[in-house]
Order: structure tokens, then sequence, then C-alpha cells
């Protein structure tokens, strides 16, 4: 059964087709493993053992059959309470119905499993809040699992569950799949619904993130990402464009790009030396690889400060009051701290729009000579516990922030480790629309290096 386990969620849906095993035993097989790593890692808020045992015996027949998953705490399941890792949201009522893409799941024939942790109303780049305490790595415990999809990334990691949706606006489903040695995506802005996500989307910030899915294996993105896509006539943002088949791709065709210092924050020696064995390891099976970054790259950490910043924070704290969160996480404290610098007037917000607008043209005009851009996902592998916020440290989540601004589509896919044993990912991006090429190559790297490993904890 471990053997199962560690399989994609492909492989079992086809084990389950095969009639090898059957969706119960898969469901209860995760939920034992869940009640034996979750102690040491407290990646799951809610374990649905009940009913997702319930539903293993009707399970809607699709390409996903009686196999399970697990969501983040922001994104809303029927007959569950969404607290948002937030104090205000811990005694709301249940939801009253699913979310978009957890409907869509459901509808392939998937099982929600379990409910994942999360920071405080999804504000740090780790996984800590006053509900539910802190996640750990499941390759150290001593280690963050990253945010603010960290109860996901770890829980994936460590096989309690074969994949799950997590939600993104500057690193945070790409993040905490680095640091926990999955694979993971944020499709471009404009691809997926947001329907059923809290805080929902709303304002211009929501241009910046994405709810995306989450894997141990890069063949699961592709296999759950055509079952996501397109609007459900309430997600207003959702454009119908075409998903293209990430098996098609001619890697030959491909130019590549790649950088391991943004101009902002440089990645260490080992993170560096993973991005360039990647590029290299590219190198005779595409059209041309090279070092190479969009100047204007530079300015991406101060432009999604800017956007998130422009009342300095003023909103934030006043929404916290509004849903009753009388006190926040210090890990979110030290998030809004950060952004009282930002705080501008309307001509200022005007002027920040102007250099958003800039930014992404400057970032489109890259990809005339340009298809995919290879970089690091952080600085460094996983931080320790409460070590994000530091400034020497938060500058590094620029990395991922980049393509936030932008709302191009970034898959991450691990490709080598620390000395010390963690994970150490690259991240992958591609032109608006282009989740196909990210994905194609992302799966490439993972052959050759070898992709998810098994964490100690499971």
């Amino acid at each position: 059964m471990n053997e199962i386990l560690s399989m994609s969620a492909t492989q079992q849906a086809r084990l389950i087709r095969e009639r090898q095993i059957s969706p119960t035993e898969l469901v209860q097989a995760h939920l034992d493993q869940i009640a034996k790593l979750n102690p040491a890692i407290n990646a799951v808020t809610e374990v649905l053992a009940e009913t997702a045992l319930a539903e293993a015996e009707s399970a809607a027949d699709g390409p996903l059959h009686g196999v399970p998953f697990s969501i983040k705490d922001s994104i809303e399941q029927a007959g569950t309470v969404c607290t948002a890792g937030t104090l205000g949201r811990r005694h709301a009522a249940p939801s009253t119905e699913d979310a978009t893409l957890v409907a869509r799941l459901r509808a392939a024939g998937a099982i929600p499993i379990a409910r994942t942790n999360l920071p405080d109303l999804l504000f740090a780049f780790e996984c800590d809040n006053l509900i539910h305490g802190v996640t750990s790595n499941p390759y150290d415990v001593t280690r963050t699992s990253g945010g603010s999809s960290g109860g996901e990334a770890a829980l994936i990691a460590a096989c309690g569950s074969p994949l799950g949706l997590g939600s993104d606006a500057a690193g945070s489903v790409r993040l905490p799949a680095a640091f926990c040695g999955i694979a993971a995506i944020k499709p471009t802005s404009g691809r997926l619904p947001r329907t059923g996500h809290f805080p929902a989307s709303g304002g211009w910030i929501e241009s910046l993130w994405q709810i995306g899915p989450m894997a141990r294996y890069v063949e699961d993105l592709g296999t759950v990402m055509p079952l996501l896509v397109g609007s459900d006539g309430r997600d207003r943002t959702v454009i119908g464009m075409p998903f293209y088949d990430p098996r098609a791709v001619n890697l030959r065709d491909l130019r590549v790009a790649f950088y391991t210092d943004n101009g902002i924050a440089a990645a260490d020696d080992e993170v560096a030396q993973t991005v360039r064995a990647a590029a290299n390891a590219l190198s005779d099976d595409v059209a041309e690889v090279d070092e190479a970054r969009p100047a204007c790259i530079e300015q991406a950490y101060d432009l999604e400060m800017k956007l998130l910043g422009a009342d300095g924070g003023d909103g934030i704290w006043k929404y916290l009051e509004t849903i009753g969160s009388q006190a926040a996480h210090p890990l979110l404290r030290g998030w809004l701290e950060k952004l009282v610098g930002y705080r501008t007037t309307v001509a200022g917000l005007q002027q920040y729009w102007d250099q958003w607008d800039h930014y992404r043209t400057e970032m489109f005009g890259f990809l005339r000579d340009w298809d995919v851009i290879l970089c690091p996902a952080y600085t460094h592998a996983a931080l320790p516990h409460g070590a994000s916020t530091l400034e020497e440290n938060f500058r590094g989540f620029s990395h991922t922030m980049a393509y936030n601004v932008a709302g191009w589509p970034a898959v991450v896919v691990r490709c080598g480790e620390s000395a010390t044993g963690l994970p150490i990912a690259v991240q992958v991006v591609a032109a608006p629309w282009r989740e196909d090429l990210a994905l194609a190559v992302a799966a490439w790297l993972e052959q050759v290096f070898g992709g998810w490993k098994a964490a100690p904890a499971s």
C-alpha cells in the first residue's frame, strides 16, 4: 500500500479502473496515512473521513474516479467551515456549496479527504495561524512547509493526499511546493474560476492571483488542468482561451532563457547550481538555451508590494476587523508592517498602475526572443520556522512575485536537494495561456532529475 500511496493520482485512478484497488480501499489508505503523519507535521485542519468513505461508495465515474484530494482551507467545500486561518472565521457557518474547482474535481470522480492548513488570512510565506498552529516541513520539522498553501504541500509530499488545490497571489502555490519538493502550477491570470475562494476576488489586486493544482508529479498537473479550465458564469475574470496539451509540445522548437539572480535577491550556491544544471540538461533537447532575464524583472518586488500596499495595509486591517478577527498572527502583522512604506495617494496609485502596465509590456516583449524561462522559485531551500518575514529573506520571494505581477503561468518541479537533504526546485515560466510549454519542460526536467522523493515522515 505504501507503493500505491506514493503513486501519482493518474496512476491511482488507473488502478481503480483496472479493479486492482477499490475507491474505499484507496481512501482508507490515505486516511490511515494522515493519522500516521499529521501529528508530526500538522498539515490537516479537518479530516473528512466519514464523508470521504461515503463518497467512495458512489463517486462519479470520471478520469479521477475514486481518487482522494485535499483542499486548502481558503477554498469552500459544502458542509465544512472555510476559516482562511483567521480568528473571525473560526465559527463561521459551514459553506452551502462547493467552490467551482472543488465541484469540477468531484464531477471527475475525485473525493475530498482533508482540508489543509494555511497562514492567517493567507498572508505569509510560512504556515501558522492562531486557530490551528504551525505546519512543519516533512523533510525537516524545524523548517517551514512554506505559505500560504503550506498544509497542502506538506500533506501531498508526505503521501497523505495525491493532489490538491491551493491559491497563489505572490507565490503561495509555488513556494510551498518548492519547499516540500512537489510539483505545482500557478496558471495564467484569468485561467481558472475563483468562485468559492475566501477572501473572494475583487479590486485591482485580483489580477495578481489564481487558484492552482498541486501534486507530487507533473503528470497530475497535466491531468487536472483540463478538468478545471473554463468559465463558470460567475467569475467574470475568466477568459475562455484554449488549453493546449503539454504532450503535443516539441521541445526542439523552444528557446529557453535562464537566470539565477533577478537583481533583487540572488539565489544561493545550491539553488543557482540546480537552475544551471537544469538549463544545461535541456541544452541538447531544445532549440536554444542562454542566460538572460527581462530587464524589468528588477521592479517585480516593489510592484507587488505597491499593488498590495497602496493603502499601507489599512484595507486588510479593516477587513480583519469587519470579519471579527480581534487578533492577527505575528506573521500576518509582519507582512502588513512591510506594506506601510508603500502607502500612497490616488495620484500615486495611478503612478503604480502606470508602472505595472509598463512592466507587463516589457515582460511581453521578452517573449519575442524566448519561449520559456528557468529560474529559482526561491533563493534558498526551506527556511526555519519564523524566518520568512526577516528582511534578508523576504525579498527572495520576488522570484515568484515576478510572475504574479506579469500574470504568466509558472510551474515548479524538484530538480535537486540541499546538502542537508531539503528539496530544491526550479521554476519554469511560459507566456500567457501557454501552460502547456511550462508543463512540458517541467515534465522533462522531472524525468531527468527525479522529481519528488519520499519525505522521512511518509
